[in-house]
């Protein structure tokens, strides 16, 4: 496919079968078909290539990478370079009359001449494709319009009067009869062609970056797995794996698919997929997932589910249904460019018929037919969509905002929901002391830096939390012997003569260790608002409560109240507990809180405030938010997140600051304005236009200049995004 209205064409063809809805995407080049039993991708396939196009069912997950898609775009770049490089010298002489050395048509000719042929042949090839099937598209219009430009100027260079010594190019906006033969106008073929690849490269680099959220999600499997078969450990690819097989991770391996262990105690980073900052202890019966990273002791893991039935290919296989949609004001542009190519085609012929009918000439009327082509060739078309997004994203990238792509634009004005993730997104993702609270007659620096040196040498990020808040603020740390972890529940040593500990709660409590009332009354505090408590004792009793969380980030109260004044709701959506995500949702602002969500339940919730009708933005940073990402109508990620995250959504925030998000959303309903604004005057000028040209008030030369004169008006537009301000 080329352009909106190859897909129009194929989801007509598809849809024309009894019982099969298609819905076919330019921007992701896929299509997703529900189709009856008795009908087979066979079928649809022979169906796609009778329309002139190519298809084939998707690769299995476990299939090499393409290196296809990185040559064509490799190619694409090459030909736009190489005609923009051709046609810059063409474009400056026939528009600068100063530059118009002697025979420099004959220089232009031959600088135009591989552009049409060579920097064209993608163009041509797919008109003539179009031409035996019946069809028509952009390409058909930028084809023959080049051709007709490039044929109309060496005939006037070869048989006219443009080919004479010290021919001078003639530029003015006269209307009235004129015959041509002493107008050139290779500009028009150069530039046509030149602008029209370069607004193809930027589409094709932003449909090549949609299918990295995938290949990003289904990398964080792992490769290879330890398995134990016959008594012995054998290394095997996980595509061998079967149910039941008992995997061997050690510290620092990945879990090579689900299940359960059955051997071994140990803590696993599950952020991947619940977005959690404290890896979870797990044991004997405990279900892992795979793609989490054992951060503790041995684990023996008996497999439960293998391939494609895995968590992990299950959240891809959502983040690719979420990214196969197609929006309405997408479906109304493909219906337009459908329409468009073939009437302008029509208007041509029906102006030189004309003319030549009406006794004017064969010169006149062909004079008619090219303008025809040449003033609706999409040349301001082409450059609205990549020059608005090209400015917008050059000043989005100087405030921290990325945007990847045109089409995830066009829902930012009618979003009026906003979806934050808790972690990473509103708060800073990291475990912080938020609170000391020491039993009565216990000093806070002598209990703080007992715990902090007690912590000292653990990995947990609880234990790293407390140590680094202990060295902020004391000069030196107590000194503590034979220092020992609990298995990921806390850490004991020795002060002085005297056995200290510090860990869970119930894990110190277990110990015999007495519990003063006011330390009680901490613990039950600090549990109410969803946050780890550690407790500290020694000479069996108990000494401290330290207590850690993670913590909003300083900005984010500030940027809830900003979205609120854009109009938009906050809701906090996160995996975390009621108590935990509630407590954050009160300190930041935010009054509609959804808890305990793992990530089918993030999509599902987005689905359902879609639902209600809605138009919902979503903010997050993990791979568990992937899928809500691409299920949302715009999905926000922040760049200290996830590749995952950050090429499932449409645009990255790059600063850590949520402020990010309102300066986004304002950025991109400003580009938005723009594009359409942009495809506004493109096509008006196109409808104003042919009028004149079809009545033979508009020669050649008069269109091409009305053509360029579009484009300088769409960039000058665009130009405007420069001066957006942060808020």
């Amino acid at each position: 496919m080329t352009c909106g209205a190859c897909a129009n064409r194929i989801e007509r063809k598809l849809n024309k079968l009894d019982g099969v809805r298609a819905t076919v995407n330019y921007a992701t080049e896929k299509a997703s078909i529900t189709h009856p039993a008795g009908l087979g991708a066979a079928e649809l396939i022979a169906v796609v290539e009778a329309a002139g196009y190519t298809a084939a069912l998707p690769p299995s997950p476990d299939a090499e990478p393409d290196d296809g898609p990185e040559e064509a775009l490799r190619e694409h770049r090459f030909r736009m370079l190489f005609c923009a490089a051709f046609s810059l010298p063409v474009v400056a002489t026939a528009m600068v009359p100063a530059l118009q050395f002697p025979y420099w048509q004959w220089v232009s000719l031959a600088l135009t001449l591989p552009i049409v042929v060579w920097g064209a042949e993608p163009f041509h090839r797919a008109a003539w494709t179009n031409l035996r099937h019946g069809a028509a598209s952009m390409d058909t219009l930028v084809s023959i319009g080049s051709l007709a430009a490039f044929g109309w100027s060496l005939y006037a260079l070869l048989l006219g009067g443009a080919g004479a010594p010290g021919f001078t190019h003639p530029f003015h906006f006269s209307l009235g009869w004129s015959d041509g033969t002493s107008q050139i106008y290779l500009e028009t073929a150069a530039g046509v062609i030149t602008f029209v690849l370069a607004g193809r490269y930027a589409e094709a680099k932003a449909r090549r970056r949609s299918g990295e959220a995938l290949r990003s999600l289904l990398s964080l499997a792992a490769k290879d797995a330890t398995v134990l078969r016959d008594g012995a450990e054998r290394r095997v690819p996980v595509e061998q794996l079967v149910v039941g097989d008992r995997c061997v991770v050690r510290a620092g391996e990945k879990i090579p698919t689900d299940g359960t262990v059955v051997d071994g105690a140990s803590s696993v980073d599950t952020s991947m997929v619940t977005g959690e900052p404290v890896p979870a202890d797990v044991t004997r019966g405990d279900a892992v997932v795979g793609g989490c990273v054992n951060v503790g002791e041995r684990l023996v893991v008996a497999a439960t589910r293998v391939g494609a039935d895995t968590q992990l290919a299950q959240m891809a296989a959502m983040v690719e249904r979420a990214q196969t949609g197609k929006a309405e004001v997408q479906r109304l542009a493909d219906r337009v460019s459908g329409r468009f190519v073939p009437g302008v085609l029509v208007l041509a012929a029906i102006a030189g018929g004309f003319w030549a009918g009406a006794g004017a000439g064969p010169t006149v009327a062909f004079s008619a037919a090219v303008a025809v082509l040449i003033v609706a060739c999409p040349c301001a078309l082409g450059l609205a969509t990549p020059t608005a997004l090209l400015v917008g994203t050059g000043r989005g990238a100087q405030l921290g905002i990325l945007i990847t792509g045109p089409e995830v634009l066009e829902s930012t004005r009618a979003v009026d929901t906003v979806v934050l993730d808790k972690t990473g997104t509103v708060t800073t993702g990291e475990m912080a002391v938020t609170d000391v609270v020491p039993a009565a007659g216990e000093k806070l620096e002598r209990v703080l830096g007992v715990a902090a040196a007690l912590e000292a040498e653990s990995t947990h990020p609880v234990a790293r939390a407390i140590t680094g808040y202990g060295r902020e603020r004391l000069t030196a740390l107590p000194k503590v012997t034979r220092p020992a972890g609990l298995d990921g529940l806390g850490a004991r040593g020795v002060l002085g003569s005297r056995q200290a500990v510090i860990g869970r709660p119930q894990t110190v409590l277990d110990s015999g260790v007495k519990l003063p009332a006011e330390l009680r009354e901490a613990l039950d505090d600090a549990t109410a608002k969803g946050r780890t408590p550690a407790l500290l004792a020694w000479s069996g009793r108990a000494r401290a409560v330290l207590v850690v969380a993670d913590t909003p980030r300083p900005t984010s109260k500030d940027a809830i109240a900003r979205l609120r004044g854009l109009g938009l709701e906050p809701v906090l959506l996160t995996g975390d507990g009621e108590a935990a995500a509630r407590a954050v949702a009160d300190e930041v602002g935010i009054d509609t809180v959804i808890a305990d969500a793992r990530p089918a339940d993030k999509v599902d919730v987005i689905a359902r405030l879609q639902a209600e009708g809605r138009t919902v933005a979503m903010v997050g940073d993990g791979v568990n938010d992937a899928a809500a990402l691409a299920q949302a109508d715009l999905g926000l990620a922040m760049g200290t997140g996830t590749d995952v995250a950050i090429h499932a959504s449409d645009l990255t925030l790059v600063r850590a600051d949520l402020t990010a998000a309102v300066d986004a959303i304002r950025l991109s309903r400003r580009t938005l304005a723009v594009i359409k604004g942009n495809l506004f005057w493109a096509f008006a000028y196109n409808y104003a236009a042919l009028p004149i040209a079809a009545a033979g008030l508009l020669n050649p030369m008069l269109a091409g200049a009305a053509m360029a004169l579009s484009s300088v008006f769409v960039v000058t537009n665009s130009l405007r995004l420069r001066r957006f301000a942060a808020s």
